[in-house]
């Protein structure tokens, strides 16, 4: 039986070298199955789906990084040394949707054509704001929509 939906959580370490996961989250993402990719998940997600990672000087810490686009600023978590690189991403079939306002790099996209979204922060994190907490409930919403359609 497939699941409802797929989560790809947070975690350490270089995304580009975590070959397994990427080729199971290609192996997926051909079942259409909603997928919501937080962090580590979120960069990879961008990797399966064709992007690129690179390392940051800095990493990105801490409790309070502004988040979004000209409409929506929303106050994240971040803990990560890794992004998804801005020129790589295949704007054909990936919507980048929110930066990084202090640096500009890509805080979440959202796959043109197929359910999967993805950010870079930390939604789930319990200190701070609640600001992101809409995302679990728009993962359910597209879990909900998709099990309609089928």
């Amino acid at each position: 039986k497939k699941p409802d939906g797929i989560l790809l959580s947070n975690g350490p370490g270089d995304p580009s070298l975590i070959d397994d996961s990427i080729s199971n989250i290609k192996h997926l993402i051909k079942f259409n199955i909603p997928i919501f990719g937080i962090c580590l998940g979120h960069q990879l997600l961008s990797l399966a789906l064709g992007a690129q990672t690179h390392k940051l000087k800095f990493g990105h810490r801490g409790l309070n990084h502004p988040s979004g686009d000209y409409n929506r600023v929303n106050m994240t978590s971040q803990n990560h040394g890794y992004v998804v690189s801005l020129v790589s991403v295949p704007t054909d079939i990936i919507d980048i949707v929110c930066f990084n306002l202090n640096d500009n790099t890509i805080s979440g996209i959202v796959h043109k054509y197929k359910p999967f979204f993805s950010v870079q922060y930390h939604p789930e994190a319990s200190p701070g704001p609640n600001d992101t907490e809409y995302l679990f409930k728009h993962f359910m919403q597209v879990i909900l929509l998709c099990k309609t359609h089928h």
